[in-house]
């Protein structure tokens, strides 16, 4: 099989960090359980179920709607609904870029206006941590207000407010932005769902820089000079690959877009993911339908991407921030950026890890297969040197089971307590147990690999992680335990199999942090009631800690947590 460095070469616009989130966003960002349940309950006609399937939550009273909209928008938004995937638009929702691939907060996804140019948004949003302590989606109508004229509003944002929970760059994610998917329905909608490969630079026969059965290309099946319009895929490759070799203006001028950098340096527009070729036809949509015909993609603090349409010139550039901007529509990452799933194909990945109706676009010749068994569920022993010998150690229902007997694992322990060191077997043992410290590179891939499921709500993987004797008891590299994620997850489902495997409520991460504090809100006093998850802990007996008097709530973190635990 041939490595990445055979079929692509190195680039600014996809640094090995930007490559971790993307293949994690589409290997964990749904599961393929929960697409099936969703697509079988689409197919019979129950949105509703569909969505709940998919992780996304409903926040629609259509008799509320008819009574404020009229019936003609109902009927409008409930054909919408019907021919939604949720399981596809929550898949392609922005998403961190650095190394973990989660969904964004305050980055709405304004799919469609059934009432008209004029009338509410039919909307797809992640709520901030503080406000819902969740990552759900929740498919909502919000009144065209909410998002006037699709901008970011002249001097709100002295920096940009998200900063990706510090993990990423914030380009085009700042807080509130919106991304307008009205001219994007394959991305969401059953009806459209087959435009997707054209929509990505592709024909009847395959997608820029993979081959028909979805594997990339090598480096001497792409294009080294323009192949002329007669092959607009081989042209969309050698287009985007001019940027991709930091060659912006030829890429750009290449695409037909007037580029000037202005008052930043070019290698700026080098490290943004452009994909040159989709552009101007995808601004030539978003002005059609009537969304403006200049849009501008947030930058830094000082800066922004503006491109406009001049006549049939496509024109791009940096601005400074201070311009007046007000009246911009803020361009939609899925109209600039290259599409996700090309990359992770390109990086290695299998077409069967990808979601069945983005693997028939961009992979019309795979046949289809299983994807790949998670790597937690593997049960094999692993090799350590213990006393300067090589010991297997084994991952069991009741944690790492070692090869020394029960007087030796006494003596350990009782030179633990007169302040002793373990190391070796009993060093893993420990780690497993706790969070603290290093495991050998075997058993963190597979301890690792669980907990990315358990950070994007995959609530399958860790049900059938018990279900093969799984340890409960598991800690990640913090030394939270599958409790401390659970609102992450379905509580309603978890909580009493890890209960039942006398899971303790009440067990602190390495920072001295309870289950609860994770699901506490930002005032004093707020225990947790006020979220379904923290009443079942309580419940299931968590203990309500209060803060400290004097103590401030939510600033430091060392209190009831106001931002993302994990």
């Amino acid at each position: 099989m041939k490595t990445s460095s055979e079929h692509r070469r190195p680039s600014a616009s996809h640094e090995p960090w930007r490559a971790a989130g993307l293949r994690k966003g589409r290997r964990y960002g749904i599961s393929h359980q929960a697409i099936d349940r969703a697509t079988e309950r689409r197919l019979a006609g129950d949105w509703r179920g569909a969505c709940a399937a998919a992780g996304v939550d409903v926040e629609l009273d259509l008799d509320a709607v008819r009574n404020e909209y009229g019936t003609e928008f109902t009927e409008r938004l409930l054909d919408d609904l019907h021919h939604l995937v949720p399981d596809l638009a929550k898949l392609h929702m922005p998403r961190s870029w650095k190394g973990l691939g989660l969904l964004l907060p305050e980055q709405p996804a304004l799919l469609s206006r059934p009432g008209g140019p004029n009338g509410p948004w039919l909307t797809l949003k992640v709520e901030p941590w503080y406000a819902r302590r969740s990552r759900r989606p929740a498919l909502t109508v919000e009144p065209a207000e909410t998002h006037p004229g699709h901008y970011l509003e002249a001097g709100r944002y002295e920096y940009p407010a998200l900063h990706r929970y510090n993990l990423s760059s914030t380009t085009a994610h700042w807080e509130g932005v919106p991304h307008v998917w009205e001219t994007s329905r394959h991305l969401w909608d059953i009806r459209h769902v087959h435009e997707a490969r054209e929509r990505w630079g592709g024909d009847a026969r395959r997608i820029p820089f993979l081959n028909p059965a979805g594997g990339p290309r090598a480096l001497e099946e792409l294009p080294t000079e323009d192949p002329g319009a007669g092959d607009p895929v081989a042209r969309a490759e050698w287009i985007d690959g001019l940027h991709q070799a930091g060659q912006v203006v030829e890429a750009f001028a290449a695409a037909g877009i007037r580029f000037d950098a202005g008052p930043v340096p070019m290698e700026a527009a080098a490290h943004l993911p452009f994909s040159p070729a989709r552009i101007p036809g995808e601004l030539r949509r978003l002005t059609a339908a009537g969304l403006g015909d200049r849009f501008q993609i947030p930058y830094d603090k000082d800066f922004l991407v503006v491109f406009s349409m001049d006549g049939g010139v496509v024109r791009a550039g940096f601005v400074d921030l201070d311009v007046d901007t007000s009246e911009i529509t803020a361009m939609p990452e899925v109209c600039w950026t290259r599409p996700p799933d090309i990359d992770v194909l390109r990086d290695g990945m299998s077409p069967d890890e990808l979601h069945p109706l983005v693997r028939a676009a961009v992979a019309p010749g795979h046949a289809p297969g299983e994807p790949p068994a998670p790597v937690f569920v593997d049960r094999a022993p692993a090799r350590i040197r213990c006393r300067g010998e090589w010991h297997e150690v084994t991952p069991t229902r009741t944690g790492i089971r070692i090869p020394h007997s029960d007087e030796e694992i006494l003596r350990e322990a009782s030179l633990k307590v007169l302040g002793g060191r373990s190391s070796g077997c009993f060093a893993v043992r420990e780690t497993w147990a706790t969070g603290a410290g290093r495991l050998p590179r075997e058993l963190r891939r597979r301890r690792d690999n669980l907990f990315e499921h358990v950070r994007h709500g995959d609530t399958d993987a860790v049900l059938r992680y018990l279900d093969e004797e799984g340890d409960p008891h598991i800690r990640s590299a913090g030394g939270q335990t599958l409790l401390h994620y659970l609102s992450l997850l379905d509580h309603r489902v978890l909580l009493p199999r890890l209960l039942e495997a006398g899971a303790d409520v009440n067990a602190e991460d390495l920072d001295g942090r309870a289950a609860l504090r994770f699901v506490s809100g930002r005032l004093r006093g707020d225990n947790g009631e006020n979220t379904a998850v923290g009443r079942a802990l309580l419940a299931a007996g968590a203990v309500a800690e209060l803060p400290f008097p004097g103590r401030p709530v939510g600033v430091d973190g060392s209190e009831f947590s106001d931002s993302p635990p994990f």
